[in-house]
């Protein structure tokens, strides 16, 4: 029979067989449990790396709202609550708008420059008296209309981008359909050149 005359052969073949075998589940065996490492390894890293997209987006999130306040506080700053050589113009012409916008013009206005703002704070026990950095003005006008005019001016001043505060409001009758309304407004104007104690606010 041909096997016994190739038995040799057959053996060294079944030899290599076995030898092959023996080395595939011994790589098997040990390489399984490295790649299964590795695949820990980078789940873990991936997981790491989600991480810190998150951490950075929520970084830059509060980066831009940072950013967004600091911004609206120096427009309030700069623009709202600014000196009164870059307001006063602004702020006489605001009134002076909402007036005609009302259907109510005033024949004259008032105009009255108050103090520097102080304020009190109390430290150990004693109190003192600091500057706030701002100075007063006061707008008075009177005019005349129906209810539904007065109406209309105090609400377009309440509701003016101007930093502007009605003060005090007089109202009386003139007539059966007609009022006639005093108003007087205050505004706040930064100081040009504000002290320690204003700066610290």
């Amino acid at each position: 029979m041909i096997w016994r005359e190739k038995r040799t052969l057959l053996a060294i073949l079944g030899l290599l067989l076995a030898a092959n075998a023996g080395f595939f589940l011994t790589y098997r065996v040990q390489y399984q449990s490295r790649l299964d490492a590795l695949d820990a390894r980078l789940a873990q890293a991936e997981g790491t790396l989600e991480a810190t997209r998150q951490s950075r987006l929520k970084a830059e999130q509060t980066l831009q709202s940072y950013k967004k306040v600091e911004n609206d506080v120096l427009l309030v700053f700069d623009e709202h609550w600014s000196t009164r050589a870059r307001r006063l113009t602004a702020l006489i012409a605001e009134v002076k708008r909402l007036a005609v916008a009302s259907s109510l013009v005033p024949t004259s206005y008032g105009f009255s420059r108050g103090d520097t703002q102080e304020i009190s704070t109390v430290t150990s026990g004693k109190r003192r008296n600091e500057t706030l950095g701002a100075s007063e003005m006061r707008i008075s006008f009177s005019v005349r209309g129906t209810y539904a005019q007065t109406r209309r001016l105090i609400n377009l001043l309440e509701l003016s981008r101007q930093f502007v505060i009605i003060e005090a409001i007089s109202l009386s009758a003139a007539d059966a359909e007609t009022l006639s309304l005093t108003l007087q407004l205050k505004t706040l104007f930064r100081d040009e050149q504000p002290d320690a104690a204003a700066n610290r606010l």
